[in-house]
């Protein structure tokens, strides 16, 4: 599930829900065949490289939906915030971006969870009503069942490395202790 070298991943909202969750709803084939499916909920998310698409800290999956988020360590806990996604040029709402954050027993932790489901349309679903009772079966998809995974731990301070890279909150005791052989002690 490796990018050739040189090449990044790093999709926007809408273009993680236009171009690989829809097609993934739909049945469609995805080029390039690049995010996994994987079911989350019996991995903690420390567990995640070598399972899912990572791309630097961040790491990319297809998972069924549920509401069951319990791990063998923990669970995914909403915040409690929910966006809309909507395509730039028409500003035609696409998709919701949910955040969760994972809880080991009753302590929060620094990893995130963005899940990216398909928006419910009630008018497809009256659509696919009047299909039934017309006879004909319909292969329409089920929207409610993919969503697009994006996990990545959080680090402690929002202060980011001259490189553009984030540090985690154990980088930056390592680093604080350096500080340490500049001071002087009487």
């Amino acid at each position: 599930m490796n990018l050739p070298p040189g090449f990044r991943f790093f999709p926007t909202d809408e273009e993680l829900v236009v171009h690989f969750l829809h097609r993934k709803a739909s049945l469609l084939p995805c080029h390039p065949d690049v995010i996994p499916d994987l079911d989350l909920y019996p991995y903690d998310p420390w567990d995640l490289p070598g399972k899912a698409l990572g791309e630097g800290r961040q790491w990319y999956f297809y998972s069924r939906k549920t509401q069951d988020r319990v791990t063998s360590n923990g669970y995914w806990g909403s915040m409690g915030m929910d966006e809309p996604i909507y395509i730039s040029s028409t500003h035609k709402k696409v998709g919701i971006k949910k955040y969760l954050t994972f809880y080991l027993g009753d302590s929060q932790t620094n990893w995130i969870m963005q899940e990216y489901s398909l928006p419910d349309s009630s008018s497809s679903s009256s659509r696919s009503s009047k299909r039934s009772s017309r006879g004909s079966t319909s292969n329409k998809p089920d929207y409610s069942k993919w969503v697009i995974c994006r996990v990545y731990e959080q680090s402690c301070s929002e202060e980011e490395d001259d490189d553009g890279t984030e540090l985690s909150c154990l980088d930056e005791v390592f680093l604080s202790l350096d500080d340490l052989d500049e001071v002087s002690l009487p």
